[in-house]
């Protein structure tokens, strides 16, 4: 297996690229999109939590996939890409289902 390698990227910022199993070429993507959806309230909890709950993708059609699910569950659900990936995209909760649909589309 190979060991953590570094790169730099536009910026000169240090990147650090770690391989993962099941990649083709044994090197993990950096996550670009992210989910987000409300969360269920379960029971009495003794301290305050966050009501939603995001979750990071490495391509679009993970993130969709996700969404289509939360959205399925009758969750409110917005998505996004991740700083500093571009060009930014921010997907409201009320364009959901058109984004949803453009891949359908494809």
């Amino acid at each position: 297996m190979r060991s953590d390698a570094s790169s730099s990227d536009a910026k000169g910022c240090l990147i650090s690229l770690r391989p993962a199993v099941g990649d083709v070429h044994g090197w993990k993507m950096r996550p670009t999109w992210y989910v987000t959806c409300e969360v269920h309230k379960r029971g009495v909890l003794p301290k305050r939590r966050s009501p939603r709950l995001t979750t990071t993708f490495e391509t679009e059609a993970e993130a969709k996939d996700f969404a289509r699910a939360k959205l399925h569950e009758g969750l409110s659900v917005f998505a996004g890409t991740i700083n500093p990936h571009v060009p930014r995209q921010l997907v409201s909760s009320h364009d959901i289902a058109a984004w949803l649909a453009d891949e359908q589309e494809e």
